[in-house]
């Protein structure tokens, strides 16, 4: 009975000890995960900034920014973001094509949840035919 407890014992500690260290890890939080730029002009490049704070206990680094499509060019802070620090993502759509759109951009860091999803949504309006 004593070895059964002491047993049970050393398993909670390591499962207690593993959620602590989990805890400890960096973690997004972000202004907004989704940005709508509504309608814009076709040829018009447009930009948003993603900003976050890293609300975790260790640093935050970003180590992938990728959008899933050419159209799109993702900056992002490159050096560690301290906890209670902020950084940023900066997202630039080509809006050549004249249509609806929502874009992915995966981002991958250190934090508790490695991959995270943004996305930008619109619509790419046509230039009116120029007449002469």
């Amino acid at each position: 009975m004593k070895k059964t407890l002491l047993i049970c014992a050393v398993i909670l500690g390591f499962a207690f000890a593993a959620s602590a260290q989990d805890s400890e890890k960096p973690v997004f939080k972000f202004n907004e995960e989704k940005h709508d730029f509504g309608k814009i002009p076709q040829g018009t490049p447009v930009t948003t900034i993603f900003e976050f704070t890293n609300v975790g206990k260790q640093p935050l680094i970003l180590t992938d920014v990728r959008p899933t499509c050419g159209c799109t060019i993702a900056d992002y802070t490159k050096t560690p973001v301290k906890s209670g620090e902020k950084g940023n993502i900066k997202i630039t759509y080509n809006a050549a094509v004249a249509a609806p759109f929502n874009k992915v951009i995966v981002v991958t860091s250190n934090a508790e949840t490695p991959q995270k999803n943004l996305n930008i949504v619109g619509e790419v309006i046509a230039k009116p035919a120029s007449s002469k």
